[in-house]
């Protein structure tokens, strides 16, 4: 038990104290708890917004087939030119409805709203019309819907023939109810067969679903659709029951709808994707013999006039007859857009959060950025494939702000902690080592470890000879001005030579090589930069005689080993990147020897032995051994030696061959 709370307790740390893992966890926590709850709000303002592109795409890239066996004859401008305004004279609706069935089709449905009676003979003529066809005629029939009103009354009998028999599952039924009911005048309606057209916009005003039955007093009536479907496949209402919360069964088919009895529609394209026919040109005659036969026609308006338009992901001006026919042609090609289980919208997020998580390991912000991006594409790329190839709508947003989100926190955390990691590298390193080193520093930091750690460096002591005198015999503007030139003129050298410039102690100068920074040649480096100082001094000396002014020298000396390299000092305080060890001290003992040995540089037998590379050619440069030497700290003596240019002219451009010349001597 105690194991398992100081497990937790490392785990909770661990969050805690890591933002980009903490933070994408929590949104993907947030992200999940969205999706249980899929407030309307985003549902119906967002995700369908990405569901019309959704649509968009699936068109380009998969173009869903058109039905051939459904054809419309619209009242168009064509036909209100030819005929007159609507609405017509029931007697030429009759005319039109007679022309259709004289065609041979298998099915017939009118979406036009008869709720008042006409004159007597043309109620007659269209009424002997619905009469003559009533095992192959569907009318549309008109309900009024407002919330919190409901019909308590007794259903008509025309109604109660047509309504669903069969309920199951009644306790998640969730239907449109309507409070009363535009039933046509008796002649129209003891005969016909009814489908209701009352449709609900989303909250973006668009139509996206299809109410496939609403409830009137105790009884559900099937939409017109779902009633034509039922028509063209000759099957009784009998056929016909309601699964509540599942869907509605049609025969062997059963038709997915959410607890609303609400089916997704499948929109096909624009408006004109169905095809269809002017009823001008049915009423003239102007049609092909056997347009209509074995077909399943819609008759209704399409004229802007007519002011029945319907605004859906493709189009804001479909015809109410064309959704209409698009939602039969879904039934009849059982073709339809299911939605996914609410399992799979959680796992969708959860995925997405656990790819943030493996995303946000990259070191690098720009691999984060490109993993980030194809993560996006992943997640809207395998949502669309779904869509377009199987039908089935996973929920988006919410994996797609899962990832955007964790993604972008990650990325702005990234970049906020590298800017400050640069800073400090910045700050802290470019006093000691050139731009161009802090620059690339910055763009690798693992090479900057501000701990301590032990690496092998070659560390230069370089130190004024006979500074103290020099110093108490001359004025002190004289002399911090001639050390600042000195000084000034060296730290170039070291940064030409990319050395870490470690500290200036009174007129010693104090650098190295290998850190922070890999530097596999650093002991070559270093001695060539104690040539250029050399080189450069003489130079100095030069003005200082020609000024009449003093001249000062220096010695060198260089060591090469394993030290300790970090940030040493008082935390937030003050703190230095140094060195520190053995091998240091050796350098700094190895230059007090040339005022012994009367030169200008000296290396250990470790500087050497880095310098393979700088002694297999021939050069202007003599290595000369002097003699084991015991210093301070070793208990072995150490070999020394001599390093002198050959030429006036041994500058940076000129080192570039050496010749060993002597051996060591004991």
């Amino acid at each position: 038990m105690q194991s398992i709370r100081h497990l937790f307790q490392r785990l909770r740390a661990g969050l805690y104290g890591n933002p980009t893992l903490f933070v994408p966890l929590i949104l993907t926590l947030v992200f999940s708890a969205l999706t249980l709850r899929n407030p309307p709000l985003v549902d119906e303002y967002v995700e369908t917004l990405l569901l019309d592109y959704r649509f968009k795409v699936r068109n380009l890239l998969s173009p869903p087939p058109v039905p051939s066996d459904i054809l419309m004859v619209t009242i168009d401008e064509e036909s209100l030119s030819t005929y007159g305004r609507w609405p017509w004279s029931r007697r030429l609706q009759a005319e039109l409805l007679d022309r259709v069935f004289r065609g041979g089709p298998r099915a017939v449905a009118v979406d036009i709203f008869y709720p008042e009676a006409g004159p007597a003979e043309e109620d007659a003529a269209l009424a002997e019309v619905i009469r003559r066809h009533e095992g192959r005629l569907v009318m549309a029939l008109g309900f009024e819907v407002e919330e919190g009103r409901a019909f308590s009354g007794e259903v008509e009998d025309v109604l109660y023939r047509q309504a669903v028999p069969r309920i199951e599952n009644l306790k998640h039924l969730r239907s449109v109810e309507a409070y009363r009911v535009l039933l046509p005048p008796g002649p129209l309606s003891s005969r016909a067969t009814f489908g209701h057209v009352y449709t609900l916009p989303d909250r973006d005003g668009k139509l996206r679903w299809e109410i496939l039955y609403i409830k009137y007093g105790g009884e559900y009536i099937p939409s017109l659709s779902l009633q034509a479907a039922r028509t063209a496949l000759g099957l009784p209402i009998d056929s016909t029951g309601i699964i509540g919360g599942a869907g509605v069964e049609l025969g062997d088919l059963i038709i997915p709808t959410d607890e609303f009895g609400r089916l997704q529609i499948n929109y096909l394209g624009g408006e004109g994707t169905i095809a269809a026919v002017s009823a001008a040109r049915v009423l003239s005659g102007g049609i092909r013999p056997g347009l209509f036969r074995d077909k399943i026609v819609f008759i209704g308006t399409s004229a802007m006039a007519t002011y029945d338009q319907k605004n859906t992901p493709f189009s804001a001006n479909m015809s109410g007859v064309e959704k209409n026919a698009t939602v039969t042609a879904n039934i009849l090609g059982r073709d339809f857009i299911v939605k996914a289980p609410l399992y799979i919208d959680l796992l969708a997020v959860l995925l997405s959060g656990a790819l943030v998580l493996f995303i946000g390991r990259k070191k690098k912000a720009l691999h984060m950025v490109a993993g980030y991006m194809l993560a996006v594409s992943a997640v809207v790329v395998s949502n669309q494939a779904l869509f377009t190839w199987m039908g089935t709508r996973v929920n988006l947003i919410y994996p797609l702000l899962t990832v955007l989100s964790g993604g972008a926190f990650t990325i702005s955390h990234g970049f906020l902690v590298e800017e400050k990691k640069a800073r400090e590298i910045r700050r802290m390193f470019s006093s000691y080592v050139t731009e161009r080193v802090v620059d690339e520093l910055i763009r690798n930091p693992e090479m900057a470890r501000l701990g301590g750690e032990r690496k092998e460096v070659t560390v230069l002591f370089s130190d004024i000879m006979d500074f103290t005198r020099f110093s108490e015999g001359h004025a002190p503007e004289e002399v911090v001005a001639m050390l600042n030139e000195y000084l000034g003129a060296m730290t170039e050298v070291v940064f030409r030579w990319e050395g870490t410039l470690d500290k200036f102690v009174g007129d010693e100068i104090v650098a190295f090589w290998g850190a922070p920074m890999e530097q596999k040649d650093h002991a070559e480096l270093a001695v060539r930069c104690a040539l250029d100082m050399v080189e450069r001094l003489e130079g100095l000396q030069r003005e200082w005689r020609a000024a009449g002014k003093p001249v000062l020298d220096a010695g060198i000396g260089i060591n090469t080993g394993e030290v300790v390299v970090g940030n040493i000092g008082a935390e937030g305080k003050k703190m230095d990147y140094t060195v520190i060890g053995d091998h240091v001290n050796l350098g700094a003992r190895i230059e007090a020897l040339t005022r012994k040995y009367d030169t200008h540089i000296l290396i250990t037998e470790f500087t050497l032995k880095r310098l393979g590379g700088l002694l297999g050619h021939r050069t202007r440069i003599s290595i000369r051994g002097l003699e084991r030497v015991s210093v301070k700290g070793k208990e072995q003596p150490v070999e020394i030696y001599e390093v002198r240019s050959l030429s006036s002219d041994s500058g940076a451009g000129n080192v570039d061959n050496v010749d060993g010349e002597g051996a060591p001597s004991s």
